[in-house]
């Protein structure tokens, strides 16, 4: 069973590997197929090294693994679990209607309920 620390390191594994534009992209098109860092940098418009970049920190989150093959090496998301997790995720999240006035009257949330962004 994890601690409360364990899970705040978890979470913030997850918020670093999702808070940059480039590693988001690069999350997404793994949850399509695993991929090569040529094929990701082609794909994504980007070079080769930083691509790399990126990848070492998915890998050093724990979202992402490197598979040897041969001279080569592919990418892919850590696990099935977490494949399906964060595909909810982003589900989930572009679910959310922006236009839904708030449900909770003591909401504390900022700028929540201020007028034109909720209730």
């Amino acid at each position: 069973m994890l601690i409360i620390a364990s899970r705040v390191d978890v979470m913030n594994r997850l918020g670093r590997a999702m808070s940059d534009p480039t590693r988001s992209r690069i999350l997404l098109t793994l949850l399509e197929a695993p991929a090569h860092p040529a094929e990701l940098a082609e794909a994504l418009g980007l070079t080769r090294s930083n691509v790399s970049n990126h990848l070492a920190c998915l890998r050093d989150c724990g979202i992402a693994v490197a598979i040897p093959e041969g001279r080569q090496t592919r990418y892919e998301i850590a696990d099935p679990h977490l494949s399906r997790a964060l595909t909810a995720l982003v589900d989930t999240t572009l679910a959310v209607n922006e236009d839904a006035p708030c449900l909770d009257p003591a909401c504390s949330v900022p700028g929540c309920c201020e007028t034109g962004a909720g209730a």
